[in-house]
Parts: C-alpha cells; sequence; structure tokens
C-alpha cells in the first residue's frame, strides 16, 4: 500500500508536463485536453491547485470544487478537499466533476466509485464520480471498485488524510530540495515577492517567465520550493 500510495504522488508531482500530455498518446488517465477542461476558480493562479499547486487539468477527472470562505476554489482531488475540511474551513457547495460529461456536478448527487484500478490523485484510493448510478456501476463493473455515496466517499477521504498527508508532505520536501537546484540554475530574478502558495509560485514564473518556459515536474519542484522558503515549511 506504501508502494502504491507514492507511486501516486510522484504522478501528482507533475512528472508530465502540459506539453508532454499534448504529444502523448497514452495521457494520464486522469487528464483531459485543455478544451475539455472546465476551470470554475478565478485569479491568475486558476489553473493550479490551490492547496498542492498541481495542474488542473492534469488531474481533471478527479478534480472537485467548493466555496471557502466567500471564494470558490478548485481542487485536483478529494484529498485536497479534505483537508480543508480537516483544518475547520468548512468547505460548501461541493462540486465534483462527471466522469462522464466532464462538466461539474452537485457531489451530493454524484455517485463514487472508489478503489477501482485507475490511478488515484493524492491518496492510495481511487475515488472517481459519475452523474448516474448506472454509470458508476458499468464503471465499477469494468475496472473494480465500489459504488458509494459523497458522503461515504469523503469519510473515507477524511479519515485517511492525516496519514497520506505526512507522505505527502515527505514528498514534496524532497521535490523542493530539488527546486532549489533547479531554481539556481535555470531561473534569474532580481527580487521576488513573498509567495502564499505554491499555485501562488507557479502563476508568478509563468506569467513573468523567470525560469523560462519551465512546465511540468520542475516547475512543480521550484514552485514548492519558493513556497517553503517563504512560509519556513
Amino acid at each position: 500500500m506504501v508502494k502504491r500510495l507514492l507511486l501516486s504522488i510522484l504522478v501528482v508531482a507533475g512528472i508530465l508536463s502540459s506539453g508532454a500530455l499534448a504529444k502523448s498518446k497514452h495521457m494520464m488517465y486522469q487528464a483531459v485536453p485543455m478544451n475539455k477542461a472546465q476551470i470554475i476558480q478565478n485569479g491568475k493562479e486558476k489553473a493550479y491547485c490551490p492547496n498542492c499547486g498541481m495542474t488542473l487539468r492534469m488531474f481533471y477527472k478527479t478534480n472537485h470544487a467548493a466555496t471557502v470562505n466567500g471564494k470558490v476554489k478548485q481542487y485536483c482531488s478529494m484529498h485536497c478537499l479534505a483537508e480543508d475540511a480537516v483544518k475547520g474551513l468548512n468547505p460548501t457547495d461541493i462540486k465534483v466533476v462527471d466522469n462522464t460529461t466532464l462538466k461539474f456536478i452537485p457531489a451530493k448527487d454524484a455517485f463514487y466509485v472508489v478503489g477501482s484500478n485507475k490511478p488515484a490523485t493524492m491518496s492510495k484510493v481511487s475515488k472517481y464520480a459519475f452523474g448516474t448510478k448506472d454509470a458508476a456501476m458499468a464503471f465499477a463493473k469494468e475496472n473494480g471498485g465500489k459504488v458509494l455515496s459523497f458522503d461515504e466517499a469523503f469519510a473515507i477521504a477524511k479519515k485517511a488524510y492525516k496519514k497520506e498527508a505526512m507522505m505527502i508532505n515527505k514528498k514534496q520536501h524532497m521535490m523542493a530540495k530539488k527546486g532549489e537546484m533547479i531554481f539556481a540554475k535555470k531561473c534569474s530574478a532580481d527580487k521576488l515577492p513573498h509567495f502564499n502558495s505554491t499555485a501562488d509560485a507557479k502563476a508568478y514564473i509563468k506569467s513573468h517567465g523567470i525560469c523560462g518556459k519551465m512546465m511540468g515536474k520542475p516547475l512543480q519542484a521550484v514552485g514548492l520550493y519558493l513556497y517553503f522558503k517563504d512560509n519556513n515549511k
């Protein structure tokens, strides 16, 4: 199980760049083409998960969204949604991507297939949502897993959150160390602003071109480094 989680984290770390995804004949299962991804949050960092910084379209089939403190947040995974709930931020109006239509639907109306053989995002247990029970059952029949309600799936995610977060945090710090080396070699900036999240750092890197046309795993690593450095993580 530990090996499976570590493999999931490596995938989540953004090993494939957006360009590589576009060119690859075998896209990551969770990924969709740019024109298929529905981004419903706003801001310069809207393309990234506000909690972990991962590129949303690369993990679109496990995307969730919620309103937190009056602001819409779009997450790469139920794990990142669970993070806000566990921290007492009380996410409301929770939505999830329907894997049939690739559109957001109310999570309470969705049928989740939990524990299929498809790759998990930020977790060792995969969770994919569908707008109809028939679609969920057909997916489970082909790929394994149990059909559960949102409340049941979310309870599993919240229960596993702390243990999974510890392993993810360890991996992120390893990436941040690599990010520091990449930044020293490939990035140039006289003065940088304070970064409040990995997503914030990645958006700045892309918009200001301080690391050239960096993307994928290197971009995630540098984003983690800048965020952790600024916030003593």
